[in-house]
């Protein structure tokens, strides 16, 4: 556990000497234009009071095309204060129009729910089990609407910045979400790096699953809270020539 916890101090240490260090222009993640992130979230017709949240976005430009197309709800989390501090710079005037969090994900704790949490190239990062589970664990309870995750595929890079990450096929990013989320697609495409080389990604959009209870446990299960239910059942007659007649009958009873 000491070795484990140790390896992600520097895992923390060395992405976000990365961050502050160097430019867009020096980092392999960087991207002009973010026309997957950009189609993903355009797909869910969102209202533009949307609660928006991208996770280690500070030095991506998703948010300036988000406030192109006037969003007025968005908030971007970085793990570096220089990462986005630059973003702010870049931004000018319009960051006051943007929520601004310096935060490790895996120590997030978020004061509302979002319709979209995007992330793209900061999941990968999570190579234990216990990181992995931290992080589904934050969004499955406070995304209310879709996650978009962008990871390095199979075919990816096996590093970043210096960094080993987990690659990812649809299979596998589909069942580390299961137990929150529904797959709606997943594409793959090769994303150019600022030095010419390709990187391969996986992007997949996924749904929040509706918490439903059953209303009648089955007899196995353990009877820990008392359950009201309304069930409704409406009832139509229909006679030869003669009108509708409409029986409702409400039954309230407790489990």
């Amino acid at each position: 556990n000491e070795f484990r916890y140790q390896n992600e101090i520097r895992q923390k240490e060395t992405l976000g000497n990365s961050l502050e260090t160097k430019n867009p222009d020096q980092v392999s993640w960087t991207q002009e234009i973010p026309k997957t992130s950009l189609k993903f979230i355009r797909s869910f017709k969102l209202n533009k009071k949307a609660k928006i949240i991208d996770i280690g976005g500070g030095d991506s430009k998703l948010v300036d095309y988000l406030l192109k197309e006037k969003y007025n709800n968005i908030t971007v989390l970085d793990i570096s204060e220089k990462a986005i501090a630059k973003a702010k710079k870049r931004l000018g005037e319009k960051a006051s129009k943007v929520n601004w969090i310096v935060s490790d994900i895996a120590e997030f704790e978020p004061d509302t729910s979002f319709d979209v949490w995007h992330d793209r190239a900061t999941f990968h990062f999570l190579t234990t089990d216990d990181q992995i589970k931290k992080y589904t664990n934050i969004a499955t309870k406070f995304v209310r609407g879709y996650l978009i995750i962008g990871t390095f595929s199979q075919n990816g890079p096996k590093k970043c910045s210096g960094l080993e990450i987990k690659q990812y096929n649809e299979e596998e990013l589909t069942s580390e979400l299961k137990k929150g989320f529904d797959k709606i697609r997943c594409v793959t495409e090769d994303h150019t790096t600022p030095f010419n080389t390709i990187q391969n990604f996986l992007f997949c959009s996924f749904k929040r699953q509706l918490t439903v209870k059953p209303a009648i446990p089955s007899p196995q299960a353990k009877r820990t809270d008392v359950q009201l239910v309304v069930l409704v059942f409406a009832k139509h007659k229909s006679k030869q020539k003669e009108h509708n007649d409409q029986n409702l009958h409400i039954i309230l009873f407790c489990i």
